[in-house]
């Protein structure tokens, strides 16, 4: 595939095995965690636990990321659509209040395709940095329940200065 699926724009050749884009990840998803998380905002997590998906990579490559290891170094497991539809089958049995995809916006299509396999009966949660597209958005929407949206900047020279991405207040304010 070819990459335009964040405001980056870069126009990647997306292999399902390779990806050279920003966010060097290949279009099948990798993931570094998927498991019942109880430490997102309480009204996610509830009692039970937020059924949480932590993708690989990352269009932002924030140089304070709390998740360096997944979203700048690649740490994960690379995984099909099939495979992907399993965990939201599991985590929704082990009693998740929710599907919470951590950083999926580089996985959208591959998203659409586990979510046309199996769709839980829980809500989906849309966790991402805020560097996103308004078609981005309009593809999550067609799913997701609630948008969890961590604001990073508003202003273009810090947004520059720890991401690269003069840009992101713009976007970031679409949403």
């Amino acid at each position: 595939m070819i990459c335009n699926l964040c405001p980056r724009n870069c126009g990647a050749l997306r292999t399902e095995t390779e990806g050279n884009g920003v966010c060097k990840m290949p279009s099948l998803p990798v993931v570094a965690r998927a498991a019942l998380h109880f430490w997102e905002e309480p009204v996610i997590s509830g009692t039970k636990g937020s059924g949480t998906v932590f993708f690989s990579g990352c269009s932002l490559g924030c140089v304070f990321c709390q998740n360096e290891e997944i979203s700048h170094k690649r740490f994960g497991k690379k995984i099909t659509p099939k495979e992907l539809s399993d965990i939201f089958k599991n985590l929704e049995a082990l009693g998740a209040h929710n599907i919470n995809l951590v950083n999926p916006t580089h996985y959208l299509e591959a998203i659409l395709q586990a979510i046309s396999i199996y769709k839980p009966n829980i809500p989906f949660v849309y966790n991402s940095g805020g560097y996103e597209t308004i078609e981005a958005i309009e593809k999550a929407a067609s799913f997701c329940d609630i948008f969890l949206i961590d604001l990073k900047y508003v202003s273009n020279d810090k947004a520059e200065r720890y991401s690269k991405a003069k840009d992101y207040p713009e976007f970031a304010k679409k949403q």
